[in-house]
């Protein structure tokens, strides 16, 4: 497998590689979702590259910069054996060199949700996506649907940018049981471990709801709430939740019309985790409530 540091030598590797091409991009600390990843470019794409890079500029003051988990040598190893030939790993200066000025913005999308939570995060994805995009210049890039608001973004940016690239969303992995494979898991301790899957238990509740005849994304969102909230004031460590709304996964504004397009987002924080899962409210996506692969 290659490893390159720079753009220079990255787009020299490029040069000579298979078409089409596949793009992974990941912040590190690789667990199963990412390898989903890979294996949907894997199927669909002649070459499938993957950077790993942990961006500081979508990162707000006080946030988990420094404690990131990090792991660059199991990184590679779990690469190189889902087949990935080349991995683009710069440093921040790389990226970033001094006298950088430049911004990308993707409005309204980006003001709700994620966003008000975390005001310079898209900046920070949009700015480093459109980078790599430009460096990689892959035919297909893959992203999860866990973050649904990001891959919004991304295909946003993709779309008014007019970069030659398609955006593949890949459905989420789960654990056995339920919960959203994420890097930032590692931070739950036990006890909350045990009660984070009731995150996802509460958007099954809320789609139930919608299933309902007359249903509406009230509807849903009440359902999802009573379950997380229903164990407040119990021993058991117990969930904080930042927001739960139904929107459309293309726009991200807040819909109570149960339509195709319609997700049941959630973030919440369990202790000082800070958790993210969405369902799809569509009734062809029915199956997926009970999908922990």
């Amino acid at each position: 497998m290659n490893v390159t540091r720079t753009v220079a030598e990255t787009r020299a590797a490029l040069a000579g590689l298979l078409r089409p091409l596949g793009f992974v991009p990941t912040m590190g600390a690789l667990h199963k979702g990412h390898l989903a990843l890979v294996a949907a470019a894997r199927a669909s794409c002649a070459t499938v590259v993957a950077s790993l890079f942990v961006n500081p500029t979508q990162f707000s003051a006080g946030e988990d910069l420094g404690a990131y988990p990090r792991d660059e040598a199991g990184d590679f190893e779990s690469f190189e054996q889902a087949g990935i030939g080349l991995v683009f790993a710069p440093a921040a200066t790389e990226l970033y060199p001094d006298g950088f000025a430049t911004a990308v913005s993707v409005r309204e999308l980006t003001e709700d949700y994620e966003g008000a939570a975390r005001p310079d995060h898209f900046g920070g994805v949009a700015l480093v996506v459109t980078k790599l995009l430009n460096i990689m210049r892959p035919d297909t890039a893959f992203f999860g649907q866990k973050d649904a608001q990001q891959l919004a973004v991304v295909r946003r940016l993709a779309r008014d940018l007019d970069l030659p690239v398609e955006i593949v969303g890949v459905p989420t992995v789960r654990e056995h049981d339920g919960l959203a494979m994420s890097s930032r898991n590692a931070y739950l301790t036990a006890d909350e471990r045990a009660v984070a899957p009731d995150l996802y238990r509460a958007l099954l509740a809320g789609a139930g709801a919608a299933s309902r005849p007359g249903a509406s994304g009230k509807d849903a969102v009440a359902a999802a709430a009573s379950l997380l909230l229903g164990q407040a004031g119990s021993s058991r460590p117990s969930f904080s939740i930042d927001y739960l709304a139904t929107v459309d996964a293309d726009t991200f504004t807040q819909t109570d019309m149960l339509e195709p397009h319609t997700l049941l987002i959630a973030a919440a924080r369990l202790g000082k985790t800070r958790l993210l899962d969405n369902i799809s409210l569509s009734p062809s996506a029915y199956p997926e409530r009970d999908a922990t692969a």
